[in-house]
């Protein structure tokens, strides 16, 4: 039977979410430009809840929307069917600074599969990455901007991040 830890209470997570968007605050000095994009699943209600607290910082609302990765992935050959989403764009991405949020960073290739969904858009000013856990292992040259938490893993090791009623981040061990 595996093994979990919490390794984020619901504390943890609202102060790293807070962190987070003073991070991307002090990184983009101009405010209006940056549009927040989250990846499904885990990184939208991220998104959503950094949209709110950028929004209180620079004291205008921040646009917030989805994007489905799920045909842009280099793995579609080994799954069954892919799970799509949702993808929402209520603004145009041409000339902003895009922060993709997601909720674990591990081999890279989700984040990649992001920037070239995105590419159908239109073409950002900027891309910046934000994600709550940054687990390492990875197998393409990409790093997060803006980290919530470093969690060292082993490749067995399994990160579930559930965020809505019971936010909390849980390391699974084999």
């Amino acid at each position: 039977m595996p093994e979990s830890n919490v390794i984020l209470d619901a504390a943890a997570i609202g102060r790293a979410l807070v962190r987070i968007a003073h991070e991307i605050a002090e990184c983009n000095e101009n405010s209006t430009e940056v549009a927040l994009i989250g990846i499904p699943a885990g990184g939208n209600l991220l998104a959503e809840r950094l949209g709110k607290i950028l929004s209180d910082i620079w004291k205008h609302p921040v646009p917030v929307g989805s994007l489905d990765v799920s045909m842009h992935r280099d793995d579609l050959d080994r799954r069954a069917a892919p799970n799509i989403h949702p993808t929402v764009m209520p603004f145009d991405v041409n000339g902003k600074t895009v922060v993709l949020v997601d909720d674990v960073l591990f081999s890279g290739r989700t984040t990649r599969a992001a920037m070239d969904a995105l590419n159908d858009f239109g073409r950002p000013k900027k891309i910046q990455l934000a994600v709550l856990v940054d687990r390492g292992h990875r197998e393409l040259p990409i790093k997060a901007d803006f980290v919530g938490k470093n969690v060292p893993t082993s490749a067995a090791e399994k990160v579930h991040v559930r965020i809505g009623q019971k936010d909390e981040v849980i390391l699974e061990r084999a």
